[in-house]
């Protein structure tokens, strides 16, 4: 089982090693020595800030949409330096925008147990459960955490068969000066408010009201000076709820007593057995194993990751498949079918760094929020794309006031990040906050879930309500270049990207421009997505007669003079060839708009990006750059450079909890920050390299991989339950680097063309239908 199991022989003292729970709301990361155990708590709710009005931080007058055109203009006319000087009006001030914040601590002292032997702790991704075992005196002292799903509670249970027993101190810690704390009897409650003043005015915020209780077995818990003293005893369990003012209203505090009263009336025993009901099925569905397993049951991740630094763990292919299985169960902790909210920059667990910088713990939506959801269908996690859903919905909701009072335009739109408020305006600087698809680029996922469902009612219900919006506003937004007859948007930028222009001999930088190559990559997917829904669903023909004038006048996919995918509408030098993002390759791995089999041309346009990002020594290398080479690599069909990158991911861009991290100096991150979007990348690339379904058109059949792009460092190895396109579930068999045995299970009807060394066999099937293929593809 160690593809399932962290494990490790040192304390934990910092976030870096501490390991994470959560219950898709709640978050506690454990931070265990033989002498403390501590939680760092969170709650997604947990926001600073406030709702404002759309354009309330705009310095932008006058008719909106006047102002656009003009705009649009001087990009048009070439004249960039002046479009930067009108495009300042869309730089927003942030004022009351907030951040998801730390909650506080849960320290738990442990009398006497400074000095003991065979110290060990372990994370077991099965259980979902965060175990710690050492010896004194020669008694065996356990403590087993696990964060509730089905009851909404952190529970830890202390035990021994040593006579004296254990003796526990049970205290709360806050994050600012809102923070009170109280006991009554065996109880610690504590009040909180979600203050600060890097995101907003320090007065606005939710309020959040926790309740600690702990039980001793043989002892007795006496509550003074704000804390819980558990006398000796052989077992105490400390169970711990919180709940704040954004999704239970007046009603927070009543709801935590009410949860960790339910708590109380059961046993540990009782509520485990609940949270592995509960958890073990989603977490089951999917499984992987990559052999010839090598290194032993007892290793320790630290040594594991020391060792496999050097040759990107070719030698300890069991790596790969715990990075796998830690991103579905960050998932399963991180986000819930009825979480309040979807996983932000941190998925669940905020370490206090990313909300004291600019950044903010927010939602970024230019690839970190997007790539969050990268793997989640694929694993075999759908529903779990539900509160990311509901979150949209309300972005749309939002994004119609920005989409009106910014640009003069119908539908919605959103930009570069958002919170839980609903901001959808433009950024705080132009470099980046001029990101006019972040809004259209989240709502994708919804093109992706229908694809792999072919779910009408959520076609009629979710998706195409929100994308239709969506359609709307760039149909209103774009206009038409009278030199080309291209149809552009913009003012826009490719994420946080620049390029060079000359002007009478003179380089100037720039970052706005009209239609980069994101921008039509994305409207493009829209637009044949909308033609779909509008025939499947029979609505709006209207809209669809304007959708189909409108697509073909969208620019192509460029090759530029170094045999490069352009970056922008018009084949620029490069101002930061080293740069991060890489947002034009979407068109390859996350759109069916370019491929190895039918565009051969563009594919190898992309590979030479890949290339030329590389070859810069001053690459920013980062946590989602390496998990979009490996993506970009696997489907292009590179096992070694997908594998590269991503044994690079695991054994240096994640600290020792595994948990991915971009680095210090870029993007003015000043030390290593937790980012988690690395963790779901990295999965995602991988099931993409077992196998890879695509839809050239929504009408047509899937198309399907596989093994494109097994590495010789995986000779043999079984994934079980992952999904496809089509509604299509495969368990997959491979020995000496050759597919023995694939098995479809079918949950829709439609056709498929399953390509192998070569081959290729065409089956239509039927809801309910299953069928194997063997390394011929020979059904059996």
């Amino acid at each position: 089982m160690s593809a399932h199991r962290l494990r490790y022989r040192d304390a934990s003292t910092t976030f870096a090693t501490s390991l994470p729970l959560g219950n898709g709301r709640l978050g506690a990361n454990v931070q265990s020595s033989p002498s403390c155990e501590r939680f760092i708590l969170n709650d997604v709710t947990f926001w600073s800030g406030r709702a404002e009005p759309a354009r309330a931080g705009l310095s932008l007058r006058g008719d909106p949409n006047a102002e656009l055109r003009r705009t649009q203009q001087c990009f048009l006319d070439g004249n960039f330096a002046e479009g930067h000087r009108r495009a300042r009006c869309y730089e927003s001030e942030k004022r009351n925008f907030g951040t998801n914040m730390l909650v506080g601590s849960l320290n738990i002292d442990i009398a006497g147990h400074e000095s003991v032997d065979n110290f060990e702790r372990e994370l077991n991704l099965h259980e979902a459960a965060a175990v710690t075992r050492y010896k004194k005196d020669g008694y065996l002292f356990a403590r087993t955490a696990f964060l509730s799903h089905a009851h909404q509670v952190l529970a830890v249970r202390f035990e021994t068969a040593h006579p004296a027993g254990i003796e526990l101190v049970v205290g709360v810690q806050g994050t600012n000066d809102a923070f009170t704390c109280y006991t009554d009897g065996d109880k610690l409650h504590f009040d909180t408010q979600a203050l600060e003043t890097a995101h907003s005015d320090g007065t606005c915020g939710v309020k959040g009201h926790g309740v600690i209780a702990v039980r001793a077995m043989d002892g007795k818990v006496v509550g003074s000076d704000g804390k819980l003293h558990a006398s000796r005893s052989r077992i105490i369990a400390v169970l711990l709820t919180f709940n704040t003012t954004f999704q239970s209203g007046d009603k927070f505090k009543e709801v935590a007593q009410r949860q960790i009263s339910k708590a109380m009336g059961l046993t540990v025993d009782k509520l485990l057995a609940a949270h592995l009901a509960d958890y073990q099925p989603l977490y089951d569905r999917t499984s992987l194993t990559l052999g010839p397993q090598t290194v032993a049951a007892d290793v320790t991740i630290t040594e594991r990751r020391e060792k496999g630094k050097s040759d990107d763990f070719a030698n300890d292919p069991e790596m790969f498949a715990l990075y796998f299985h830690y991103a579905r169960y960050l998932t399963i902790a991180g986000t819930r079918e009825d979480s309040p909210l979807p996983l932000h920059l941190q998925g669940l667990w905020n370490d206090g760094e990313a909300a004291r910088m600019g950044w903010s713990c927010d939602y970024h939506l230019d690839i970190n929020t997007q790539m969050n959801y990268f793997p989640t269908i694929p694993t075999g996690l759908p529903e779990m794309m539900q509160p990311m859903i509901a979150y949209l919905a309300k972005l749309a909701a939002s994004g119609r006031d920005t989409a009106r009072t910014v640009y003069g335009c119908d539908g919605w739109v959103a930009h570069v990040f958002s919170n839980v408020w609903g901001f959808t305006d433009p950024g705080w600087e132009m470099q980046y906050g001029m990101n006019v698809t972040g809004g259209l680029w989240m709502a994708t996922h919804l093109i992706e879930l229908y694809e792999y469902t072919r779910d009408r009612a959520f076609l009629g219900e979710y998706a195409y309500p929100i994308l239709k919006g969506a359609a709307e506003f760039f149909l209103d937004y774009m206009t038409q270049d009278p030199e080309s007859g291209w149809l552009l948007g913009g003012p826009s930028v490719s994420p946080e990207n620049s390029f060079m222009t000359d002007v009478d001999g003179e380089k100037r930088e720039h970052c706005l421009h009209l239609s980069p190559t994101l921008d039509v990559v994305l409207v493009r997917d829209l637009f044949r997505f909308i033609l779909h829904a509008c025939a499947v669903l029979a609505v709006d023909s209207g809209l669809a007669e304007r959708v189909k004038t409108a697509l073909p006048k969208l620019p192509p996919l460029q090759v530029g003079k170094m045999g490069q995918l352009q970056e922008w509408v018009q084949d620029f030098d490069e101002a930061q060839p080293f740069h991060r993002h890489m947002s034009h390759t979407m068109a390859l791995c996350r759109s069916a708009q370019i491929s190895a089999r039918h565009t051969p041309d563009l594919a190898n346009a992309v590979a030479v990006t890949l290339a030329r990002r590389r070859a810069h020594d001053d690459l920013e290398d980062i946590e989602f750059t390496a998990a979009l080479f490996a993506q970009n690599y696997a489907r292009l069909g590179d096992s070694a450079g997908a594998v590269s990158q991503i044994g690079h991911l695991i054994g240096e861009l994640s600290f020792d909890n595994l948990l991915s991290y971009s680095k210090p100096g870029v993007a003015g991150a000043e030390a290593s920050i937790f980012v988690i979007d690395g963790n779901f990348g990295a999965a995602a690339a991988m099931a993409e390299m077992l196998v890879r379904s695509v839809m050239l058109d929504l009408d047509g059949p899937v198309e399907v991989d596989l093994l494109p792009a097994l590495p010789a460092g995986w000779p043999e190895g079984k994934a079980t339950g992952l999904l496809l396109r089509g509604g299509l579930t495969i368990d997959l068999e491979w020995g000496r680097g050759k597919l023995v045995k694939a098995v479809f299970q079918a949950s829709a009807g439609g056709s498929t063309v399953i390509y192998y060394n070569e081959r290729s066999v065409k089956v239509e099937y039927k809801t309910g239908d299953a069928f194997m293929l063997g390394p011929s593809l020979q059904k059996w």
